[in-house]
C-alpha cells in the first residue's frame, strides 16, 4: 500500500500520518527526515544537498529525486509506505513516477486533506503568547482560563509572531494553493486522488482514510 499524503498547512495531515503508520505499520517518508538522514550518513547525495542548504539555496529536483529514490529502495518500504512534503512540484510528481516504475512499484492513492482556506486562517492565526514567559496559547483552542493573564506566570502582555499573523499565514496558503493545484489535477486525471473533508473530527477524518486504504 504506497500512498500520498497532501493537505494544505493546518489541515491536519500530520495527526493522521501518526494514525496511519500507527494502523498499518508502514514508514512516514516526509522529505525532511529523508534529508536529514541522507546527511546524516554522508551520501553523496546528502553531501550534495547539505552544500546547496549551506549556501541558503533550494536543492535541486535531481538531487531531492535521487535522495527519494535511495529512500523508496529500502527493505522497509517493501510491505508500502507514506509519503508526506514529495512531490512539491509537477516535475517531482512525473519523476516519482518513473523512480517508481524503475523499483517496480506504483502509488495506490492520493489521499488529500481539504479544509477550507478561512477555516485554515482561523487555526493558523490562532495562536499567541505570553510576552513573559513564552507560554502558548490559541483563540479558539486553547484559551488562558482567565482571559488577558497567563495560566503560567499571571502576566497580562500578549503577542502575536509574525509567523501567525492572519496576513502572513494567508499569503503562505497561497503560495501553497497556487504550487499544489497542479499536482492535485495530475493524480486526479490518474484516477488516484481522494479528496477528504478535513473540517471534523479527528477520529472521522481518520475513519474516511481507513475506507480509501482498505
Amino acid at each position: 500500500m504506497n500512498l500520498i499524503l497532501m493537505g494544505l498547512p493546518g489541515a491536519g495531515k500530520g495527526t493522521q500520518a501518526e494514525k496511519i503508520i500507527d494502523a498499518y505499520g508502514i514508514p512516514h517518508i516526509s522529505t525532511g527526515d529523508m534529508f536529514r538522514a541522507a546527511m546524516a550518513n554522508e551520501t553523496e547525495l546528502g553531501l550534495k544537498a547539505k552544500s546547496y542548504m549551506d549556501q541558503g539555496a533550494l536543492v535541486p529536483d535531481e538531487v531531492t529525486n535521487g535522495i527519494v529514490k535511495e529512500r523508496l529502495a529500502e527493505p522497509d518500504t517493501a510491505k508500502g509506505f507514506l509519503l508526506d512534503g514529495f512531490p512539491r512540484t509537477l516535475n517531482q510528481a512525473k519523476a516519482l513516477d518513473e523512480i517508481l516504475s524503475e523499483l517496480n512499484k506504483g502509488i495506490d492513492a492520493v489521499v488529500n486533506i481539504h479544509v477550507a482556506e478561512e477555516i485554515l486562517v482561523e487555526r493558523l492565526a490562532g495562536r499567541f503568547m505570553c510576552r513573559n514567559c513564552g507560554a502558548t496559547y490559541h483563540k479558539i483552542f486553547n484559551p488562558p482560563t482567565e482571559e488577558g493573564t497567563c495560566d503560567r506566570c499571571g502576566g497580562h502582555e500578549f503577542y502575536q509572531r509574525e509567523d501567525d499573523k492572519p496576513e502572513t499565514v494567508k499569503n503562505r496558503l497561497a503560495v501553497n494553493i497556487e504550487s499544489s493545484a497542479p499536482i492535485l489535477e495530475y493524480y486526479e486525471a490518474q484516477g488516484l486522488l481522494k479528496t477528504i473533508d478535513g473540517d471534523r473530527d479527528i477520529d472521522e477524518v481518520f475513519q474516511e482514510v481507513k475506507t480509501i486504504i482498505e
